[in-house]
């Protein structure tokens, strides 16, 4: 494994265990520059293909799917424990589908349905994103909806 701070792959695990659920396992290692650092090693039943918007396609890519939850949650007071998991059930959830192509349209979905509840700031923002606002209006519109949607 190569260590994200000095880039060598001199790396040892010195302590491993399986996550709470079971479905990966938790590595921490120690680089020979002396930084530890957490990897996770999961199962993967399918290579699952992700259908863009334009048509094209591409390998789904979990570490990509991760990179965006992270962003939305930079800050937020979720432990990564908890998106680790999230992060989790939302790749569970689309090979569960059965399919081998998914559209980013699904997984958007289902981020942005799982991250309403885990998070409502990070809804927005990952939502911000995903739908692509233009102009403030649009963003007023989105947060208006869901205004309207918790007074119900």
């Amino acid at each position: 494994m190569i260590c994200p701070i000095c880039k060598k792959g001199e790396t040892s695990v010195v302590d491993s265990r399986p996550t709470e659920d079971g479905t990966s396992i938790r590595r921490r290692r120690l680089c020979v520059c002396g930084e530890r650092f957490t990897t996770f090693e999961r199962v993967q039943f399918r290579e699952l293909m992700v259908v863009k918007k334009n048509g094209r396609k591409s390998p789904f890519d979990r570490e990509k799917l991760s990179k965006s939850i992270y962003i939305a949650l930079k800050k937020r007071p979720i432990d990564t424990d908890t998106v680790e998991k999230f992060i989790t059930n939302i790749s569970r959830n689309l090979e569960e589908l059965g399919q081998s192509e998914i559209s980013s349209n699904t997984i958007g979905t289902l981020v942005m349905d799982g991250l309403k509840d885990l998070d409502p700031v990070a809804y927005v923002r990952f939502a911000s994103v995903y739908r692509n606002f233009r102009e403030e209006k649009d963003f007023i519109q989105f947060v208006d909806k869901i205004d309207v949607a918790k007074k119900r």
